[in-house]
């Protein structure tokens, strides 16, 4: 089956919802339970793969390895996190060059200086508006497929105010962007507000902790196109270890394989073994 592209899935006026996913395994179960789209949250993947809070330790290349074997995975757009571009107008060149041959459908670059951190966490600090704006160019300028979209994020609010995260907003659609995220409104009257003040240009919401929770009908009719859920497959991931560990560790056993999943057969078939198995047979291994 081949799915929509993910600027075909805004402009038919489609919510998108994609979850957070920080491996190929997690963007497999996130597009068999049937959503359109998987976001690759740059937190997940510093949690997930070194440890590492998203503090910006991790490199443009270990981004893009991740994001190409997620890609490689699903049939599904994925939405990729590239943090700041990693450097100048000229570093974005080459990030868009690489996320672009990754198999990514649209990326994420945000205004903060470098070292960045999560956009959630504070100590947070914006470049100068002209700086990013001309990152945005570059971006835009160096895409090869005009399929491939330019998601750009202020973390401004918390750094000179809500008025001037909208002002930065605005210009970054008028400098080249595709989708604009305002990251981190801290209530619903700032969410409500943004689709208002920034009507021209299809808007991200991303759900992470100090943004109020919303229903997929609440956001679709405040008038986002995206939303986002970093947290989502990480969380679940990690208070199930610390669950399953604390048992194994009070009890002296773990429980049973079946208990975690319906059967070991179904978990098989999600990870792609009816496919391996034709191979077998076509091949006569």
């Amino acid at each position: 089956m081949k799915h929509k592209t993910l600027r075909r899935l805004i402009e038919e006026g489609e919510l998108v919802q994609a979850p957070g996913v920080y491996d190929a395994l997690t963007a497999k179960i996130v597009e068999a339970e049937g959503f359109n789209a998987v976001y690759m949250t740059g937190y997940g993947v510093c949690a997930s793969s070194f440890a590492f809070p998203d503090y910006g330790l991790l490199t443009m290349t270990e981004m893009v390895e991740n994001a190409s074997r997620i890609a490689d995975a699903v049939e599904i757009p994925l939405i990729g996190d590239a943090d700041t571009g990693y450097g100048n107008p000229i570093n974005v060149v080459r990030t868009i060059r690489e996320y672009e041959k990754a198999g990514v459908a649209a990326i994420q670059i945000e205004d903060q200086v470098w070292p960045k951190r999560c956009g959630h966490m504070s100590g947070k600090k914006v470049i100068d508006l002209s700086e990013m704006e001309g990152k945005i160019k570059a971006a835009a300028d160096t895409r090869r497929n005009d399929d491939f979209l330019i998601i750009t994020r202020t973390d401004a609010i918390a750094t000179d105010g809500f008025e001037h995260a909208i002002e930065r907003g605005l210009r970054f659609a008028e400098a080249g962007a595709d989708i604009i995220f305002i990251e981190a409104p801290v209530n619903k009257e700032q969410v409500s507000m943004i689709p208002k003040l920034i009507p021209d240009k299809p808007l991200l919401l991303n759900l992470a902790p100090l943004t109020p929770n919303f229903s997929a009908d609440e956001i679709r009719e405040m008038g986002y196109a995206i939303a986002i859920y970093p947290g989502v497959c990480l969380a679940g991931a990690v208070s199930g270890c610390i669950d399953e560990v604390k048992r194994l560790k009070a009890s002296g056993k773990q429980r049973d394989f079946s208990e975690w999943v319906q059967t070991f057969t179904e978990f098989n078939t999600l990870l792609g073994v009816t496919y391996y198995q034709a191979l077998e047979q076509k091949y006569k291994i």
